[in-house]
């Protein structure tokens, strides 16, 4: 009897981590990379406190870029934005995958034919929906003070995985994909929420 129950665990363990796999995010242009959280301590300033960041853990296979000068200002201008919503570090790790997802952290303008509708910004927010005008949704303060609008709506929020918070606002055609760049932006807000 143990080594059939033993039996039937493994093989769905292995179906569990089959489905994983194949069902994990399609990109093309990061690299996955194994989760190890980064605490950033400077010695003037507290430590942000790494188990805010990720309450959950990370979910599937995770992926890492390299940034530019330009999306590390756009991170800062991130964390700023939430620190003035009054919104605290986790709010901050949200937006930052988000935004990897949406725009790798560039802030995008209207790409013609490579364009989802008129979609821009850092977040990808379309003026046609509501989000603003261009000129709003392509200043990073706004575009994500308008998606901490968003997720203050979302009732529960704090308490859910990174995925489906994102997924509640953006409304994406590909919910899962946020969750691939959860490690990434607690480094970052770790690294950047105190400097």
């Amino acid at each position: 009897m143990n080594s059939f129950i033993r039996n039937s665990v493994l093989g769905i363990a292995g179906l569990a981590f089959a489905g994983g796999v194949a069902a994990g995010p399609l990109t093309d242009t990061p690299t996955p990379v194994d989760a190890a959280p980064v605490a950033a301590v400077q010695a003037d300033k507290p430590a942000v406190d790494t188990g805010k960041l990720i309450p959950h853990g990370v979910q599937g296979a995770q992926s890492r870029i390299d940034l530019s000068d330009e999306q590390v200002a756009n991170t800062k201008a991130i964390i700023a934005a939430t620190k003035k919503a009054g919104m605290d570090e986790r709010a901050a790790v949200v937006s930052i995958a988000t935004a990897l997802q949406e725009s790798k952290l560039e802030n995008l303008g209207h790409l013609g034919d490579r364009n989802d509708h008129d979609s821009q910004g850092l977040f990808q927010q379309r003026p046609s929906s509501g989000w603003g005008t261009v000129e709003q949704i392509t200043d990073p303060e706004y575009s994500t003070t308008a998606f901490l609008k968003g997720l203050k709506q979302v009732d529960g929020w704090q308490d859910m995985p990174l995925t489906k918070a994102a997924q509640t606002v953006q409304v994406s055609a590909y919910p899962d994909h946020y969750a691939q760049w959860e490690q990434q932006a607690a480094d970052l807000v770790a690294k950047h929420w105190n400097s």
